[in-house]
């Protein structure tokens, strides 16, 4: 049983590894591809990852909404792995290819690309965070079953991301489309069978019925106050995250520079956006290992006010950080203490959902499980769109230079844009994190709570 265990929760693992290597690449160089690669301006690119994400508003809950309602021999959210996977990879490589086309051509291209996208994510992506609230009725294990999906999250994350610049050179160039395009074919690949595995690894254990209609389960939702609460505390958290993922290849390029060395023990190696990244995907991964235990004796609410107030202060001390050989080293270390931290917040919210979803079905006598986890995708995305959208504007408003014939011609970034890039890597993301600690400040499950709400669900649940 045990052995059973360790490899459903591994299966489990796969499914957000493929996830996230796709939406790691997507929140950290999608702006930038948009406008240095694809050849969007600032302005359209950032009214395209925002406006794209008015759909996601409507796609998201309408999944949960669909998901729940299925009933088939694998269950009601595992089947969608094995159904979704192909449409999957193929809208990721459609994402990063670029046609020959004039302007307009180009900017229509992108936002079907980019709706297609982020519609297949969330056929996909709301049915396997569902899984967890039907995997184990245990509140512990599912903070254990979230922490093995966060730790292949970030696996995978660092693989993309670490290999996404030597992938694009080898296969073409880093400033050009082919490049992009077969660096994603590898990816999408990978991504494809990762799915599979997932699929195949796992099994839904409980057994939950919706017996209210669709209207009662979003006035449910809309009345309970701990997913209201949750919800802005994770849009914060995501936020946090795709302002400075987003701004990293901006701030190398033009703050840091392309032929930084950095020596360790005697070695000299670069110091580039993606070994940055691919540092922090790996510190994600100890946070990953260090919730379950930190969580229980803390308390999911504590830890989570405490993890954020941690970042508020890492952020801020990060633009005080000079760009000279010890700062880099002092820029490297302060992106490992605060993706350890954001490690340990991933688990932990999708941990919270689950709760808040058993709240929800003892509360309102509704499984509405992948409505609530629906709201999880919502959040990750409009947290990326604002994020992603918020650096491209300030950056076009604070003049940022993208046209390639200015560049070559000898141009430079005004000293306002790098001013602004120093913000959107330390005070911006701060402000963020402190606004997190003030919403979960007033979350209401508790860790006695939770316990009695498990308890009460064990008198009527089915399980198998």
């Amino acid at each position: 049983m045990a052995n059973s265990k360790l490899i459903e929760r591994i299966g489990y693992g796969f499914g957000d590894m493929s996830s996230s290597m796709f939406w790691k690449i997507f929140s950290y160089y999608l702006p930038f591809f948009y406008s240095n690669i694809f050849g969007l301006s600032l302005i359209d690119a950032g009214v395209l990852v925002l406006v794209t994400r008015i759909w996601d508003a409507v796609s998201d809950p309408m999944m949960g909404v669909i998901a729940d309602r299925t009933n088939t021999r694998w269950g009601k959210y595992r089947p969608y792995l094995l159904w979704v996977a192909p449409l999957f990879s193929i809208a990721g490589i459609l994402l990063f290819t670029t046609p020959d086309l004039n302007y307009g051509g180009k900017l229509i291209w992108a936002y079907v690309t980019y709706i297609l996208m982020m519609t297949v994510y969330t056929a996909i992506n709301v049915p396997y965070g569902a899984m967890l609230g039907v995997m184990t009725a245990d509140s512990n294990e599912k903070t254990v079953f979230s922490s093995f999906r966060m730790f292949f999250a970030y696996g995978g994350s660092f693989i993309s991301l670490f290999l996404w610049e030597p992938l694009t050179n080898l296969m073409g160039g880093y400033g050009t489309p082919g490049g992009w395009f077969w660096a994603m074919v590898t990816i999408s690949a990978a991504c494809f069978i990762m799915f599979i595995l997932c699929f195949t690894l796992t099994r839904e254990h409980l057994k939950t019925i919706s017996t209210v209609s669709v209207g009662s389960d979003f006035k449910a939702l809309l009345s309970n106050k701990p997913w209201w609460l949750l919800i802005g505390a994770a849009l914060c958290f995501n936020l946090f995250n795709t302002v400075r993922g987003a701004t990293v290849a901006y701030f190398f390029q033009d703050i840091i520079g392309p032929n930084v060395s950095l020596a360790f023990f005697g070695i000299m190696f670069a110091f580039y956006a993606g070994l940055f990244l691919g540092a922090g995907e790996v510190s994600n991964m100890v946070g990953v290992a260090s919730c379950v235990p930190i969580a229980n004796k803390l308390g999911k609410k504590t830890t989570f006010i405490l993890v954020n107030a941690s970042l508020v202060v890492l952020s801020i001390l990060f633009f005080f950080i000079p760009c000279t050989p010890v700062g880099f080293w002092l820029m490297l270390i302060a992106q490992i203490v605060i993706s350890v931290l954001t490690g340990i917040m991933s688990p932990l919210v999708w941990s919270m959902y689950a709760d808040v979803s058993d709240y929800a079905e003892l509360k309102f006598r509704t499984a509405s499980t992948g409505l609530i986890f629906s709201s999880s995708s919502m959040a990750q995305k409009f947290g990326g769109a604002i994020g992603g959208a918020a650096v491209l504007w300030l950056l076009s408003g604070f003049g940022y230079v993208t046209d390639a014939e200015q560049l070559k011609a000898g141009a430079i970034q005004p000293e306002g844009a790098l001013t602004c890039l120093r913000w959107l890597m330390s005070f911006i993301p701060a402000a963020v994190a402190a606004l997190s600690v003030l919403v979960v400040s007033f979350y209401p499950l508790t860790t006695e709570r939770i316990q009695e709400i498990g308890d009460e669900l064990k008198k009527v649940r089915s399980v198998d």
